[in-house]
């Protein structure tokens, strides 16, 4: 399957080069529009004046009308390949790119215009979706950077002063307010807060931070006031190393490109080599001018590889298209055809098995407590109802869901890393985390005391996805092998999730280049894997995978610029979907293939040994065309979504 492979539009190198010093602009601010990019304009612009063509054309105006946007179509879209072609023959090498001119050109040579105009077409619309990609990703990578403040506030002698981030050094001390994002990495000196840090780590709870306790740039501080005390210099932070693992592992996929480039340089090179020698032997021998040109001619209608583009494309396209219906975005033909190539998968746990919001899963009041569930529910909600933590709301969004009158909570205070104090129902009650003693597995306790006494005790966990042991189960089957758990979570709480979704590898407590390390080892013992994640912290494995999903509803972005593909519903039953929707592609592009060739090589054979008369010529080239055409579409169709499968049939 290595023909088809220089036919996805070129070449696709991405070089991410993110600048040394965070930008405060916003990411969405920088990042690329599709116009922007000439490559896009110079597409639009061929493929509306095929268009116009073609309705002239179809319409039955004179030749000079529909010639002239024709004529339009070769310029805009065919001027910058024939250009780089040029430049490569001064470089004494041939690619496909003038190869494509060429054999377009020769199509209008002998009338077939339409044929060379929609070759140009379909090249100029891959290098624009190419120039796109790589932009988005560069912009992405760049915008991550945002994470980490511009500023940072730094305690010299008995004041303190403002500086660029950049400007911090190993040993600075740092004052973090509450609700700023952490400017370095360090280690706390003084102060207790939380620190949301799911982007580093992929934690779904803020983690109480203490002194001694490591932080890192970029995290968002909690309630509580923090003196830190750098321990990395900025370019070397937890959140700058992931910008690297982005590009060094945008950078591995060199060797397949320098593949795809030999392999348009050997095609063109044949082809060209085969023309000539069509063209110039027959007239050696004393063959007519005009005849030895018509069978040259003829020979470079036959061997243009639209039908190979056919071949490919409309199956691929066609997945990605039904795929879209269903709420998946596949980013190119070429990620459509990696993912059908998967055999192991690695899932991230939160935001991708869990929801990554936490939810009241047990309400234990104490027998002497004189309570109740809902009476112990109600209290610790009435006591929460004012705080924003996260642990907070998910209490009263229980006593909601029971509809438990709560009461007002008066003189409420909050204590960074412990919990909340209010008075309710003139009692005062306290709820706060429990000791490690009364934690459960893979549980987030909370201990409710009332005038001093526990009452009890709730237990909050991470929410499950519903469809997440469905869709392991289906990942399964499809690979033969069970996915593997990788996460930055603890241990506990991946255990809970691996015994709810029937896993049994997994790897806790990661660190994002842990994850790639993972993926890595994976890799390298034959495997070709699939990596599915949601955050920052996701964001190197995905690229580092053979093929990276992202779960699109709350996935940070540069994760879902860095996947090859991403899931808009937040559908985890979806995954599986698009990777048998996949294989059923690039089934068809065998089919398409061997049909293509088939063709190419009957229609060649009898040009360079008999005489293929010129129309018959052109009626094989295009019937081949419209057929593998239409035998790629097929999977247009609804049914080629098959979410609830098992098998890869």
């Amino acid at each position: 399957m290595s023909l088809h492979v220089f036919l996805y539009g070129g070449r696709v190198s991405v070089t991410l080069a993110p600048p040394p010093v965070p930008s405060a602009a916003p990411a969405a601010a920088r990042r690329t529009r599709v116009l922007a990019l000439p490559e896009a304009r110079w597409a639009l612009a061929s493929l509306l004046a095929f268009l116009l063509g073609l309705a002239l054309d179809l319409g039955g105006a004179p030749a000079w009308a529909y010639g002239v946007p024709y004529a339009a179509a070769y310029v805009t879209g065919g001027w910058e390949p024939a250009l780089e072609g040029l430049r490569a023959l001064r470089e004494k090498t041939l690619d496909v790119d003038l190869l494509m001119i060429v054999a377009a050109l020769g199509a209008a040579a002998i009338g077939q215009v339409l044929d060379g105009a929609l070759l140009i077409v379909i090249f100029a619309t891959s290098g624009a979706l190419e120039a796109l990609a790589t932009a988005r990703t560069a912009d992405s990578v760049r915008g991550l950077l945002d994470l980490a403040p511009a500023t940072a506030t730094r305690l010299a002698g008995d004041g303190e002063e403002t500086v660029p981030t950049a400007e911090l050094a190993v040993g600075d001390v740092l004052l973090v307010r509450p609700g700023e994002r952490i400017g370095a990495d360090g280690t706390v000196l003084d102060g207790i807060s939380e620190a949301d840090q799911a982007t580093i780590t992929g934690e779904s709870l803020p983690v109480v931070k203490r002194p001694g306790d490591e932080v890192f740039a970029g995290t968002l501080n909690g309630t509580g006031a923090l003196r830190v005390r750098v321990g990395r210099d900025p370019a070397d932070s937890v959140i700058a190393r992931i910008v690297a693992l982005v590009e060094e592992a945008s950078r591995t996929k060199a060797p397949t490109q320098l593949f795809i480039e030999k392999a348009e340089q050997r095609y063109a090179v044949g082809v060209v080599a085969a023309t000539l020698a069509v063209f110039g032997v027959p007239l050696a021998f004393g063959e007519d001018l005009a005849d030895a040109l018509l069978r040259a001619m003829t020979f470079m209608i036959v061997a243009s590889p639209c039908a190979v583009v056919l071949a490919t494309m409309p199956p691929l396209l066609s997945a990605i298209a039904n795929a879209g219906r269903h709420g998946v975005l596949v980013k190119s033909a070429v990620a459509m055809e990696r993912l059908g190539e998967i055999d192991t998968t690695a899932l991230d746990k939160t935001g991708t098995l869990t929801e990554g919001e936490p939810e009241v899963t047990a309400v234990r009041p104490l027998p002497d407590s004189g309570l109740d569930e809902d009476a112990l529910l109600a209290l610790a909600a009435s006591a929460e109802h004012p705080s924003e933590h996260p642990l907070a709301r998910a209490v009263v969004a229980a006593a909601r869901a029971r509809n438990l009158p709560l009461q007002p909570a008066e003189d409420f205070t909050a204590i960074p890393g412990r919990g909340v104090t209010a008075t309710v129902g003139g009692r005062v009650v306290t709820v706060g985390r429990a000791r490690a003693a009364e934690a459960g597995g893979g549980e987030t306790t909370v201990r409710v005391t009332r005038d001093g006494t526990t009452v009890g005790t709730l237990a909050l966990t991470d929410r499950l996805r519903p469809d997440a042991a469905a869709a392991t189960a289906a990942l399964t089957a499809l690979t033969g092998t069970a996915p593997v758990l990788l996460t930055g979570d603890t241990a506990s709480a991946a255990a809970r999730v691996a015994t709810a979704t029937g896993l049994t590898d997994v790897r806790a407590d990661l660190m994002p280049e842990d994850k790639v390390s993972a993926v890595r080892a994976l890799q390298d013992a034959g495997g070709k894997v699939l990596f599915v994640g949601d955050g920052v912290n996701d964001a190197p494995a995905l690229a580092a995978a053979h093929s990276g999903i992202a779960l699109g509803r709350a996935g940070s972005d540069l994760a879902l610029e860095t996947a090859d593909a991403v899931i808009v519903r937040d559908e985890l039953a979806a995954v599986p979907a698009v990777v048998r929707l996949s294989r059923a592609a690039r089934r068809l592009v065998v089919q398409n293939l061997v049909l293509a060739g088939t063709f190419i090589t009957v229609l060649v054979l009898w040009d360079l040994i008999g005489h293929l008369p010129l129309p018959l010529g052109v009626a094989g080239h295009e019937g081949s065309t419209v057929l593998v055409g239409l035998n790629g579409l097929r999977l247009l169709r609804e049914s080629a979504w098959r979410p609830g499968q098992d098998r890869d049939g």
